[in-house]
């Protein structure tokens, strides 16, 4: 039990829990109350001061919108925005409730009629902002992953390519979204001719701009642990004389998971810094656009809104991450 508790924490990235489980089950008590310490102490430590210099440097802080706010006050508006969020469920519940009495109503005068239903059309709560960003981040990711992995697997691949390609990957590889953005509204814009299908075309261009700009990661990454397998591995896989499609799938990409493991966290990294400026300037509804209102809106609470959308994109930012190294640790036997 203790063995399969542990091997669930450390794929869950959850290691500052694996000494309780030690210490619990009576195993060296004074070493695991050390590691406690260090794993958890310390960082709370770290927290509780950071937070501490955070209330004193805003007491003495004042902006055009008032003082700064400390961690208090953005605490409260954290769960502001938390009611906010529960008043307009609750107002898409009563608006759905009372729809569904009137169909209900029509049908039972007419069996034969077929009422028109309507979706409800309130504001988008901060969650919902959330959950946007969430798609549009995951879309984008895909995206940059699926133009990514084949170009880098020809590049680590021929020597040649890589050659002809590095060029064109180094210009463009620091190129800022807000540069891409543009081109891609553009490009976007003369393709996507409509606005009313099944995707905005606004979430169409930040996802495509958190692709450009994120996808670099994933591709040297890839071409360099292509270019690094073992040739011993390629020389067997002459040998057995496989083709060139089992020689990738069952050689090279096993092979080569680890350094694409560290590309895909990387781009999905960047893929999330970019997609607030993206979504600021495009407008596409998500925590960019959440931020973008709110210092528009210029109100008391503006700022303190913002800070908690800042510490939302960090804390979501970290969950990412932990998330691709469960899952290199998943499907990676190196």
């Amino acid at each position: 039990m203790k063995a399969r508790t542990i091997q669930l924490l450390q794929f869950t990235g959850m290691f500052w829990a694996i000494p309780f489980v030690r210490l619990f089950s009576g195993e060296e008590i004074l070493v695991q109350l050390r590691q406690i310490w260090t794993s958890i102490g310390l960082p709370v430590m770290a927290i509780a001061g950071f937070l501490l210099t955070w209330h004193l440097v805003a007491q003495r802080v004042n902006t055009s919108l008032g003082r700064l706010p400390g961690p208090m006050e953005v605490t409260q508006q954290a769960q502001v925005l938390w009611q906010e969020h529960l008043t307009e469920r609750a107002k898409a519940n009563d608006f759905y409730a009372r729809q569904d009495a009137r169909i209900a109503k029509i049908k039972a005068a007419n069996p034969n009629a077929k009422p028109r239903r309507v979706a409800f059309t309130g504001k988008p709560t901060y969650l919902d902002q959330i959950l946007t960003s969430l798609k549009t981040v995951f879309v984008g990711f895909i995206f940059a992953s699926i133009l990514a992995l084949p170009i880098g697997i020809i590049c680590g691949a021929n020597k040649n390519i890589m050659t002809a390609l590095n060029p064109i990957i180094q210009v463009l590889k620091p190129v800022s979204p807000l540069a891409w953005l543009p081109i891609v509204t553009m490009v976007v814009s003369a393709v996507y001719t409509t606005n009313n299908g099944l995707v905005p075309k606004s979430f169409i261009i930040s996802a495509v701009t958190v692709a450009m700009c994120s996808l670099w990661a994933t591709l040297i990454n890839t071409a360099v642990g292509v270019a690094s397998v073992n040739k011993d591995y390629l020389n067997v896989a002459q040998v057995l004389q496989l083709s060139a499609r089992q020689r990738t799938f069952k050689v090279i990409l096993p092979a080569t998971l680890p350094m694409i493991f560290t590309g895909l966290r990387i781009t999905l990294g960047v893929g999330w810094m970019v997609l607030i400026a993206a979504e600021m300037m495009a407008q596409n509804p998500g925590l960019g656009k959440f931020i973008w209102d709110e210092f528009q809106n210029g109100s008391s609470t503006s700022i303190a809104r913002i800070m908690v959308a800042v510490l939302t994109i960090g804390m979501i930012g970290y969950a990412l991450d932990r998330l691709m190294a469960a899952l290199q640790q998943k499907v990676s036997f190196a």
